[in-house]
């Protein structure tokens, strides 16, 4: 008689069993085009539960709950976007919020802008406020980094420092991080070339020879041309000359121009290399890897001047006489 009301109860239960397992399984069979979920910062497991089932991505709201304190994920779920999609099973979606595996968003930082440029850039793209960014770049935040300390009358703290490269984010990602990454960036690129101990045996810090190659990467056009343009920019510090590089007067100026004129050659500012015999304060635009490397490897010669060619590429000369007759052939 015990027999029939133990197999009732089991039935029961495997009936029980059987149906949570087709709750967790996923809405559709089929494959869905994915979604993107926002999971708000401090959420807890039932309104993400509630989210997803409105969202038709799960089955039962309660069922998730259940099973992911269960499974204990219910306090390990991160904030942030997922892409996900009602193909997939409750255990599969509660991975991906577990995992923290994110949407991530992409921007490009070109070689050759400055900071406000790059603040400018990641507005226009979202990822964050260009005042706060200038903020940043401006003042720092303790960043602990030796070659930002070897600056002094500079516009902006990070000025050179902030590699251009393409970078992922996610849309927590705060103005912070993302300076934080790009300088990351930075120093790698630094240790990859070998760059302090290289400038050291030119006798320069690693800030001067920042801002050497920045004004290569505003100079040049061709690779090629890197280091020799470096060449002539030690050549000329060497002899006490100004650089007379005019990508510093538009950055003392702070506006771009197609044509330097003779009454820019005048403003009163540090970087005006028109002014002064020495290097400027600081960085002018961030320099890409190629400049890095040719500010720290420049080619031996004894060129002091150079002209910009039709084509991009640069016409060098060791007398003054010589440029000036090339200048007038290609400009």
């Amino acid at each position: 008689m015990w027999l029939a009301p133990l197999l009732i109860l089991l039935i029961i239960a495997l009936f029980g069993y059987f149906y949570g397992l087709s709750l967790l399984a996923p809405v559709s069979a089929d494959e869905q085009p994915p979604a993107i979920i926002e999971i708000p910062q401090n959420s807890t497991s039932g309104t993400v539960a509630a989210v997803l089932e409105e969202k038709g991505l799960i089955k039962n709201a309660l069922v998730f709950r259940l099973y992911s304190r269960y499974k204990g994920w219910d306090s390990k779920i991160q904030t942030g976007e997922y892409q996900l999609a009602a193909s997939m099973s409750t255990p599969e979606i509660l991975k991906t919020l577990t995992s923290g595996n994110q949407v991530f968003y992409t921007f490009t930082i070109p070689e050759g802008y400055t900071v406000e440029q790059i603040a400018q850039l990641l507005e226009d793209e979202g990822f964050g406020k260009k005042e706060k960014f200038l903020q940043l770049s401006r003042e720092g935040d303790d960043y602990q980094y030796p070659f930002l300390n070897q600056q002094s009358g500079t516009k902006y703290l990070l000025e050179g420092y902030l590699f251009p490269d393409t970078y992922k984010v996610t849309k927590q990602s705060t103005e912070q991080d993302i300076i934080y990454m790009m300088l990351e960036r930075f120093m790698q690129e630094l240790e990859k070339i070998d760059f302090e101990s290289k400038a050291k045996q030119m006798n320069l810090n690693v800030h001067q020879a920042v801002t050497i190659a920045a004004m290569i990467e505003k100079e040049a056009l061709s690779d090629k041309d890197r280091p020799l343009i470096s060449g002539v920019i030690q050549n000329r510090l060497e002899k006490g000359m100004p650089l007379q590089i005019d990508a510093t007067v538009l950055y003392a100026l702070g506006k771009h121009k197609e044509m330097v004129l003779n009454k820019d050659l005048e403003v009163d500012s540090p970087y005006n290399t028109y002014q002064v015999s020495s290097l400027p304060p600081g960085p002018i635009a961030s320099p890409g890897s190629a400049s890095l490397k040719a500010a720290v490897e420049p080619e031996d010669s004894d060129y002091l001047y150079y002209v910009a060619k039709p084509d991009g590429s640069h016409a060098f000369s060791r007398t003054l006489t010589e440029h000036i007759r090339k200048a007038v052939k290609y400009q």
